[in-house]
C-alpha cells in the first residue's frame, strides 16, 4: 500500500519495506547486477538507467546529496543557466495546487561564469553524466552558452526553448517552428556535445515543433515543460503569483505529458526525455512505453528529495518481475507497427 499523498497528490514514500532494506547498499552496487535491465541510449550517450532530474527542480544536485546517494542516477540535469545572472520574478513564486504546483521562479541563477567556476566541478563530482540546461532571450545567448559549455566538456546540453516565466510568457522559441529550427541549427553549429530541445506543451501541435527541432539538427527532445496556469485570491481580487501566471507541474499534467510524448515519438526519430508529473516507477515506465528513452523527475523531488533513487530501485524490481528491460519497453505503445517487447536495434 502506498503512503498517504500530500496535498499535491504526490505520495511521500514509494518504496516497500523490502526495497527499503536494499537502500542500505550503495546505489552503484545495486545497479552493477542490473545494467542490462535498466540501461538506455540517448544517441551517443549510454546511461546506466533512464532516471534523471528535471531542470529547475533539483538545482545542480548538490543539496540532494544530503538525502540520497545520487551517484547511480542516469544523469543530473542542471537548473537553467543564462549568460549573465538573472534575478528571477517577484514573489509570490510558488503555489501548491490540488495535484501539483504552480511556479513562477523566472530562471533565477548566478550566470554562466559562476556556474562554470563553482557549480560544474561540484556537480561532476557527484558521478552521473551532467546535462546543462541553457536559457536566454536571443539565439546569440544560446550560441554563447553552447560554445562555453561544450568547451567545458559537459555530457550534453538541454536548450530551454519553453520556459513560460520569461519573455512575458510569449514562448517565442517553442511556439514558432521557424524560430525553433533556427535556434537549434545555430546551437548545433556551436556545440560539440549532444543537444536536446526542451519543448512547451502550450502549443496547438507539439509534433510541428518537434519536427522543426529535428530539422534544425537537435539530437533529442525533452517533452514536456510546464503548462501555463494561474491562481487567484478572490478575497483580495488579485492573482496569487507575483507575475500572475506560472508553470503547472506535478501529477495533474501527467496524462497530457504522456500523450505528447507518444505524439512526438510518432513524429520524429530522435531520443526523447519524457517528463511531466512522474512520481513513481510505474509512472516512469508508462512514459517509456509511450516512447520516451529516459525520464526526468521534477515536482516529486520537492516532496521527497530521495525520490529519484527510489524510482530507480522500484523500476528494477518491476522490470525484473515482468521479465523485460528498459530498452525492450521503449515505444511499446506505438502506432508505427513496432512489436512491443522487441529490443530496438543497437546503435
Amino acid at each position: 500500500m502506498r503512503d498517504p499523498p500530500t496535498a499535491s497528490g504526490i505520495p511521500r514514500v514509494l518504496a516497500s519495506p523490502v526495497e527499503r532494506k536494499h537502500d542500505k547498499l550503495p546505489l552503484l552496487a545495486r545497479l552493477g547486477v542490473c545494467w542490462t535491465v535498466l540501461r538506455t541510449q540517448l544517441g551517443p550517450l549510454t546511461l546506466a538507467n533512464p532516471v534523471m532530474s528535471a531542470s529547475g527542480t533539483f538545482g545542480a544536485g548538490l543539496e540532494g546529496r544530503a538525502f540520497a546517494d545520487l551517484s547511480g542516477l542516469g544523469a543530473l540535469v542542471s537548473k537553467t543557466v543564462t549568460v549573465v545572472p538573472w534575478h528571477g520574478n517577484p514573489p509570490q513564486r510558488i503555489v501548491e495546487t490540488p495535484a501539483g504546483m504552480l511556479n513562477s521562479i523566472g530562471l533565477e541563477n548566478r550566470g554562466a561564469d559562476y556556474f562554470l567556476r563553482e557549480t560544474l566541478p561540484a556537480m561532476r563530482a557527484i558521478g552521473p553524466p551532467v546535462i546543462v540546461n541553457i536559457g536566454g532571450e536571443s539565439v546569440d545567448d544560446f550560441v554563447a552558452l553552447a560554445e562555453r559549455f561544450s568547451a567545458a566538456g559537459v555530457d550534453a546540453l538541454e536548450v530551454n526553448l519553453s520556459c513560460p516565466n520569461v519573455q512575458g510568457g510569449r514562448l517565442l522559441f517553442s511556439t514558432d517552428p521557424k524560430m525553433t529550427e533556427v535556434a537549434m541549427r545555430r546551437v548545433k553549429e556551436a556545440a560539440t556535445v549532444p543537444v536536446f530541445a526542451k519543448l512547451s506543451p502550450n502549443v496547438t501541435d507539439i509534433t510541428e515543433i518537434a519536427r522543426a527541432a529535428e530539422a534544425g539538427g537537435a539530437d533529442g527532445i525533452t517533452a514536456i515543460n510546464t503548462l501555463i496556469g494561474m491562481a487567484v485570491d478572490w478575497r483580495r481580487g488579485r492573482a496569487v503569483l507575483g507575475r500572475t501566471i506560472g508553470g503547472l507541474s506535478g501529477p495533474a499534467i501527467r496524462p497530457v505529458a504522456l500523450r505528447m510524448v507518444h505524439q512526438v515519438r510518432q513524429a520524429v526519430r530522435l531520443p526523447i526525455l519524457g517528463c511531466g508529473g512522474i512520481a513513481s516507477a510505474e509512472d516512469a515506465l508508462q512514459f517509456l512505453a509511450a516512447g520516451a528513452d529516459a525520464v526526468q523527475v521534477g515536482t516529486a523531488s520537492f516532496v521527497d528529495p530521495a525520490r529519484m533513487t527510489r524510482i530507480v530501485d522500484d523500476m528494477r524490481h518491476l522490470l525484473e518481475d515482468a521479465g523485460t528491460t528498459v530498452r525492450q519497453l521503449i515505444g511499446a505503445v506505438s502506432a508505427t507497427g513496432r512489436t512491443p517487447g522487441r529490443e530496438a536495434p543497437q546503435p
